[in-house]
């Protein structure tokens, strides 16, 4: 009897662990488009039908590689099963099977319901370590175990050391691991622009366009907008236009902020890899290849490849090491409920509004957008924590759990009270205005912290630094902003606290 294999929507690899399990000419290969797994949260249109399109297209790959592949679509799912336990089962009555062969899920959530399987199907079940990181879950486990402080930049350390990744002699090539100090250039407005390159659209992405246009009408996103790689021949080339005209000039300005254009030179590639069209040992060869070419400079390579290596392993790790409970974790008790205009931008914040309303359009915002503009804003009020995980979860096409939850609940909000950052990333306007350049087409002025004109973002934040002051005091890298803050006037004191009570309190109208 044949065994059967479950691949999911995020595991789109001919190499993946369960594929490796299987006899091409008697097992089976099942995949399934469900309505919990779209509709779990609000997620944006242009994210279900990138993996929708790509499901189908790997599935179509599979057969013609030998494989003999049951599809299950949306349009005979949705009414028909609620979970992937229930599509299993359906399929279980449609043949005889020896054994279930999966590969490990991305989440706690699908984790949970495979692990059920175990007591609740009539057959074996293998669930194979996912084999497409540089790290095992096992050995992040361990990493993180005997660590009392587990930073991020000491993982990459290590996991420069352990893959060789631009390494000479166990040294760092150029003499230092981190190059971040050359890449916080602001934008510069004349800077030419890399070409779009643009991704074909066959009858199946077609199809798939017309079924979430008809299906998630109400959800985020513009279906227009859809631009993406389906295929892992589409996805190769992506990452090929990246590197030939994106990555030289990545490092400098990858913290740059522009009004006029939201991508930059960044890659866009970080979907197709946690979907499996791209493996991160290519991406970052690749990026390496460049260097050793001499057509990208080293701080550039380098950025990129911690951005895969350091941070993309590190957050998986931190994710499953701290365990389910880390999603309920509220350190600074935030608990201001979602302005409406996280699902329309239509604040007068322009840096917040093109931030917003690239992320629901085009479900994109690089990650300064996210972090230091979206997630600034959102820490400094106080926003539930909760409300925006979910929404960051949602309205990004790269957003899974165990990427999206440690970047937003830790590294944006602060609320794992320290365990992923070593201060929270506040910041005021000046930082924004700094970095590019919103603040000139804005209505506020980021030079005034209190008064109607006075950008938001000021009397925020000091009125964050007030709110935790005990906290802070005690923070090495938050010390200072205390202090600054003790040495205001009582009276200018007393004038912001009162004028940042009264924006979060009509925040649907800032």
């Amino acid at each position: 009897m044949p065994k059967l294999c479950l691949i999911l929507g995020d595991q789109l690899s001919l190499s993946l662990s369960a594929l490796q399990m299987l006899d091409k000419d008697s097992d089976h290969i099942m995949l399934a488009e469900l309505y919990t797994e779209s509709h779990y949260v609000k997620h944006n249109k242009l994210k279900i039908a990138l993996i929708f399109s790509a499901m189908r297209h790997f599935a179509q790959q599979l057969r013609e590689a030998g494989y003999h592949v049951e599809y299950y679509a949306y349009e005979n799912t949705k009414d028909q099963f609620s979970s992937f336990t229930d599509a299993v089962k359906h399929q279980l009555t449609q043949h005889s099977y020896t054994q279930l062969i999966c590969t490990e899920p991305g989440e706690y959530r699908v984790n949970k319901e495979m692990q059920s399987w175990h007591h609740d199907l009539a057959l074996d079940i293998l669930i194979e370590p996912d084999n497409r990181f540089f790290f095992s879950l096992t050995q992040m486990h361990s990493w993180f175990a005997e660590r009392k402080v587990p930073r991020m930049e000491h993982f990459y350390q290590f996991a420069r050391k352990q893959t060789g990744l631009l390494m000479e002699d166990n040294k760092p090539l150029g003499g230092r691991f981190n190059f971040d100090k050359e890449n916080r250039h602001a934008w510069q407005a004349n800077t030419p622009l890399p070409p779009t390159l643009e991704h074909q659209q066959d009858k199946i992405t077609q199809e798939v366009l017309n079924l979430v246009e008809q299906e998630f009408s109400d959800f985020p996103g513009k279906l227009e907008r859809f631009n993406f790689a389906v295929t892992r021949q589409q996805a190769l080339a992506a990452l090929a236009h990246f590197i030939s005209h994106k990555l030289p000039q990545f490092g400098q300005f990858q913290d740059a902020l522009s009004d006029k254009n939201n991508t930059l030179f960044h890659s866009l590639i970080a979907s197709y890899i946690n979907i499996g069209l791209l493996l991160p040992q290519e991406v970052c060869q690749a990026a390496i290849e460049a260097y050793q070419d001499e057509k990208a400079p080293l701080n550039a390579v380098e950025g990129f490849v911690r951005q895969i290596l350091g941070w993309r392993e590190y957050v998986r790790g931190l994710y499953w090491y701290a365990g389910e409970s880390y999603k309920e974790k509220n350190a600074l008790n935030a608990t201001t409920p979602l302005p409406s205009w996280f699902w329309t931008s239509k604040t007068q914040m322009r840096c917040v509004s093109q931030a917003i309303s690239h992320s629901l359009d085009d479900a994109y915002a690089h990650h300064i957008q996210r972090l230091m503009i979206i997630g600034n804003f959102s820490l400094l009020a106080g926003l539930d924590v909760k409300q925006v995980c979910d929404w960051y979860l949602a309205v990004y096409i790269d957003a899974f759990e165990w990427v999206e939850l440690p970047n937003t609940l830790g590294m944006a909000l602060y609320a794992d009270d320290g365990l992923l950052a070593s201060k929270p990333y506040a910041a005021s306007a000046n930082y924004i205005n700094k970095m590019g350049d919103h603040c000139a087409s804005c209505r506020y002025n980021p030079k005034l912290v209190t008064g109607a004109k006075a950008c938001p973002f000021n009397a925020l934040y000091w009125d964050f630094i007030q709110r935790h002051e005990s906290k802070f005091a005690h923070n090495p890298r938050m010390a200072l902003m205390v202090k600054q803050w003790q040495k205001k006037d009582v009276s200018d004191q007393k004038a912001i606290v009162q004028w940042a009570t009264s924006l979060i309190e009509k925040l649907d109208q800032v």
